[in-house]
């Protein structure tokens, strides 16, 4: 009767395993980081349609079709209204298109304003990302999409900073090779050479280089130009995959 019974409950929950890995996109990215990654840019009508091969995690930690602005689940995001278009919304399609018949999953949790500081292993920010990625089955993430350093333009430290930081996702996720891509902030800061230093000192990361975009109050990327970044996350991020 009992080995009857744990039989029955053992066959249960190999089926809802395998049902719940079923529903995970092939390809799962965590997008954090602050403003500019949340999205500060306008949003035209036709940014609002639902972006073709592209899943978002909601609030209810579920996946569903993606749909700016795709900071809206935030666990930590500000007010609804101050979220619009952000890089994910040029990184996803450019990545779904791509890979064609793959299904591409977003996780975005970003918020303004933050410092490399608030994003260390023991703050809300990062514990946040992470219990998200739990909630929906802590799926093999394909890369960490970083933008944030706005808030740090000339602190001398933000590489450790930042070091601790990729080191502890890879911890956290069981993933000691876990890809790590960085986006440069807008015009010659400081925090931009640390950035593009990353690479030189923290196996399997990369930068992406904001040259050439624009902004339109002298912080937060327009909307061609985080497009583009996106994109070029996207791009970087299929550079470095080719050969998987």
């Amino acid at each position: 009767m009992v080995t009857r019974f744990s039989s029955t409950v053992l066959a249960f929950l190999i089926l809802q395993t395998s049902l719940f890995a079923a529903d995970q996109p092939d390809y799962v990215f965590l997008m954090i980081g602050q403003s500019n990654m949340a999205g500060r840019a306008k949003m035209l009508d036709e940014d609002k349609k639902p972006l073709a091969g592209v899943q978002l995690l909601n609030a209810d930690s579920k996946w569903e079709q993606a749909v700016n602005p795709l900071n809206r689940f935030s666990s930590r995001r500000k007010d609804i209204s101050m979220q619009r278009m952000g890089p994910s919304a040029g990184f996803g399609p450019a990545v779904a298109t791509h890979f064609n018949e793959k299904s591409v999953g977003l996780i975005v949790n970003a918020r303004g304003g933050t410092s490399v500081k608030q994003w260390q292993p023991d703050q809300p920010l990062f514990l946040t990302s992470i219990q998200r990625w739990k909630e929906v089955g802590s799926p093999k993430l394909a890369a960490v999409i970083w933008h944030q350093g706005e808030s740090d333009a000339t602190d001398p430290d933000y590489l450790n900073r930042l070091t601790v930081v990729v080191n502890a996702l890879r911890d956290k996720t069981g993933q000691p090779n876990l890809l790590f891509i960085a986006g440069e902030v807008y015009g010659n800061k400081p925090v931009n050479e640390k950035i593009r230093m990353m690479s030189q000192s923290i196996p399997n990361t990369a930068s992406v280089s904001a040259k050439d975009l624009t902004v339109f109050d002298g912080v937060h990327f327009d909307r061609k130009s985080i497009l583009e970044l996106g994109r070029r996350y996207a791009q970087k991020y299929i550079e470095l995959t080719k050969e998987d």
